[in-house]
């Protein structure tokens, strides 16, 4: 059992958490409001889910999820997040986030500028790629024939593997695709973003993805 700490408790956030508990985890919620806004949910959860600051909540996981908009990274907490694997879903909406110069001109990737930020965390990329929706409809056991790969990234291999193996017990196969410079491939706009998974209706089922055609869709990104 792993206790993971979760900032930003939106709909990825929240969907990790449900699949975390039924994978028999520990949930420590988190969001940039109070405690109080996070009781239902963590009710709704079970006696496995919390309500904290995302100060406790840092301090708390394991391992913990970062599910914030891409713009207010800086306000993340580089002291309470060192020592700890990081899980960054962000990702770069310039009408949400404001234009961020090294972005729009491909010099850097959002994971990278967050583990930049996170010096002393280890950052790995992941969740971002998958509407909620999906992530909650498609989360399937070990070995059945119709499981969905997601792609990993982050410049700690053993990072990558805790990753990888948490999102095992959450119900999904991972293809590690290498450190954050290649992130950018199943970022906003390219073939592994969302569609693979399915198409953008909440009345709508979700897609199995093999790694074969995950690899298929990251090797035809372009920037």
């Amino acid at each position: 059992m792993t206790t993971l700490g979760i900032l930003g408790s939106g709909n990825i956030g929240a969907t990790f958490a449900r699949l975390a508990v039924l994978a028999g985890h520990d949930v420590v919620l988190s969001n940039s409001r109070s405690p109080e806004t996070l009781w239902p949910l963590a009710a709704a959860l079970g006696p496995r889910a919390r309500a904290a600051t995302a100060q406790e909540a840092a301090d708390a996981g394991d391992v913990v999820l970062v599910s914030v908009p891409f713009g207010r990274y800086r306000q993340l907490s580089a002291t309470a997040l060192t020592g700890k694997v990081v899980l960054d879903t962000g990702n770069y909406y310039p009408d949400r986030d404001a234009q961020f110069a090294e972005l729009d001109a491909a010099r850097a990737t959002t994971s990278g500028m967050v583990q930049e930020h996170l010096a002393g965390a280890q950052v790995v990329k992941v969740l971002n790629n998958i509407w909620f929706h999906h992530l909650g409809l498609a989360a399937r056991p070990a070995g059945a024939p119709d499981r969905s790969t997601l792609p990993v990234a982050g410049d700690h291999p053993d990072a990558n593997k805790v990753a990888a193996g948490l999102l095992d017990e959450l119900g999904y196969d991972t293809l590690d695709t290498g450190g954050l410079v290649d992130s950018w491939r199943f970022e906003r706009d390219q073939p592994a973003y969302v569609a693979p998974y399915g198409p953008f209706d909440m009345s709508a089922g979700t897609t199995p993805v093999t790694a074969d055609a995950l690899a298929d869709a990251l090797a035809r990104a372009t920037r």
